[in-house]
């Protein structure tokens, strides 16, 4: 059902590196995963793939240090990135101030309770040391 979303309606959750507002929540879509991340100064969502989701990271403000795969490009405000399925990439907050990104994932994972998949690889090689280098 097609559906206004209001800031007060998103559902927030905290993390050891920020936050995620998560927009789609509110709406029950069966095609998109969507979410306003907060991600504080020296903080990231280190290496993770999505297996069966593709993703669309948009920086609305701040910078990242955008890793995928085994490249990396300073994305600032404006710029996005866009990942295949399962590829393993990584955003790290380098500036002085928090980074705020809206990420869009699809599909939805049916099984999982925010439609969203995660596969946390950063304690694998070469994840464990790729930024060390």
């Amino acid at each position: 059902m097609s559906m206004f979303v209001k800031q007060s309606e998103i559902r927030q959750e905290s993390f050891e590196w920020g936050k995620v507002g998560w927009r789609s929540g509110a709406t029950g879509s069966a095609q998109l995963v969507v979410m306003d991340v907060a991600v504080r100064p020296g903080e990231g969502h280190a290496f993770h793939r999505h297996p069966s989701q593709e993703e669309m990271i948009i920086v609305k403000a701040g910078q990242v240090e955008q890793w995928l795969e085994e490249e990396k490009e300073t994305l600032r405000a404006g710029d996005a990135v866009y990942i295949d399925a399962d590829v393993v990439h990584a955003s790290f907050n380098t500036g002085g101030e928090t980074a705020h990104l809206q990420v869009v994932l699809a599909p939805v994972i049916a099984s999982e309770a925010t439609g969203y998949e995660v596969v946390d690889v950063s304690g694998e090689a070469p994840w464990a040391s790729l930024r060390e280098r």
